[in-house]
């Protein structure tokens, strides 16, 4: 579990173009960073489009979204490319990163157990510490959620 005012876990990872994206190289910057389960799904294409949507909000408070799945850069790139996403979106086939930030959990569906991303966000702050989390997060309203709570501990 990733404690408040703790550093985040490091990470690099490729986006849709295939070039590596590090944690660490966007120091001074707020980082939004959401997982997601899977491109082209209901929710996790309402969650990207909304976080696109107001990408420029964010920019202005110094913020920079990152969307992480297991999904593979080319699936990535095509999901992009479908619904005209202006967001990056990192691929962490391995489930590396996304077990790191504790997104990778037992679920339940239909009476089934199986291991799947649950969607998660983290704001990290310019210094690279964990500012807020969400967990279990519901699409309806989340991007708003997480756009207030940066105005709020930007303004600090």
């Amino acid at each position: 579990m990733i404690e408040i005012e703790k550093p985040a876990p490091n990470f690099c990872l490729k986006e849709e173009n295939e070039k590596e994206i590090c944690l660490k190289n966007l120091k001074n910057k707020w980082i939004v960073l959401y997982f997601y389960p899977k491109d082209n799904t209901p929710g996790c294409t309402k969650e990207g489009m909304e976080f696109s949507e107001k990408k420029e909000e964010f920019e202005k408070l110094n913020a920079v979204i990152l969307g992480i799945s297991p999904d593979s850069v080319e699936s990535h790139k095509k999901f992009k490319e479908k619904k005209g996403l202006t967001i990056t979106l990192l691929s962490d086939p391995e489930k590396e990163v996304i077990k790191a930030y504790d997104a990778w959990k037992l679920k339940k569906r239909f009476g089934k157990e199986y291991y799947g991303v649950v969607r998660t966000t983290y704001l990290i702050d310019p210094e690279g510490k964990v500012a807020h989390v969400w967990k279990n997060v519901r699409v309806k309203g989340h991007v708003d959620k997480v756009l207030e709570k940066l105005k709020e501990l930007s303004e600090k």
